[in-house]
């Protein structure tokens, strides 16, 4: 099956397609990051046994007053800001993933549901969706965050309550368009519950906008839960994403303490651009109306 893979077309137009290779080695980075950021600092920013008051607002290494120790400078409270970013882009990746993983489960449920039904079920759950379009995503977000309080589970929640409407309405468009095909009919024919029907001959055949559509949405997750946390509602100060590191360092900017807002900020960016290219080589490659 690997030898398949290495010898497919889709390894092929990857190998040639240089935005491509560059967003997968951003990825591959921050998988890193992800995966052993613990093991590649020092320090344990949020250990306050690990912290010294002496070391805060230290500045870069390679900027006068520096020290190696701190590669990208420290924060009022002396962490490593090398260290937060590992810290943070766990969290931020953790949400985003998550979010996206809840969004998809529900939004294809219930697009599956309203293409292959129809009726008022089609209705109510498109007017739902309708309605929710008709406000930005970020306001919703706001205002269930202002509601239920702070906490990852709470951004988990409003990322989930926004997001769920693209998958249900790409869900629904790719259903509409499978559900009179000859397969189906003929599974109809031959006695098939709809469940089944529903798992074993349309899902398999709407997959492919999904997952456009998920890696798509890990970025945009990551943006807005970084904008919630940036305006206070978002993560609490014991588990810090990038947002919050943004915050924290945008308040001394101004004083010339740059780094402690810049380089999340250049890290987030960096996590949702890579996140965009691979998304747009997959729409590339996965949509036959590309071709």
């Amino acid at each position: 099956m690997m030898s398949g893979f290495w010898t497919s077309e889709f390894f092929h137009n990857w190998r040639h397609n240089a935005s491509a290779i560059a967003g997968s080695t951003l990825l591959v980075i921050f998988a890193v990051i992800v995966l052993a950021g613990p093991l590649l600092v020092a320090q344990d920013p949020y250990d306050v046994g690990s912290l010294n008051l002496l070391d805060s607002y230290k500045p870069p290494m390679w900027l006068d007053g520096g020290e190696s120790a701190f590669p990208l400078g420290t924060d009022g409270q002396g962490r490593d800001v090398l260290a937060s970013i590992f810290y943070g882009t766990r969290v931020s990746v953790l949400i985003g993933v998550s979010a996206m993983v809840l969004s998809c489960l529900i939004g294809t449920a219930l697009g599956l549901l309203a293409g292959f039904y129809g009726g008022w079920l089609d209705s109510v759950i498109m007017r739902i969706a309708d309605v929710q379009l008709s406000f930005p995503s970020m306001l919703i977000a706001l205002f269930l965050m202002s509601a239920f309080g702070t906490g990852i589970d709470k951004v988990l929640i409003a990322l989930t309550a926004v997001g769920w409407v693209v998958y249900a309405r790409t869900v629904r468009g790719s259903t509409l368009s499978e559900v009179n095909k000859e397969y189906v009919q003929a599974a109809r024919v031959a006695g098939l519950r709809d469940g089944k029907i529903i798992r074993r001959h349309i899902l398999p055949n709407v997959l492919t906008p999904v997952i456009v559509v998920s890696t798509v949405q890990v970025g945009t997750f990551i943006l807005i839960e970084a904008s919630l946390s940036f305006l206070g509602v978002g993560v609490p100060i014991t588990k810090p994403s990038l947002g919050l590191l943004i915050k924290n360092g945008f308040d001394v900017l101004f004083s010339g303490l740059w780094w402690n807002s810049v380089f999340p900020g250049l890290f987030i960016m960096a996590l949702v651009f890579g996140i965009n290219l691979v998304g747009d080589f997959l729409r590339d490659e996965l949509n036959p109306r590309l071709k």
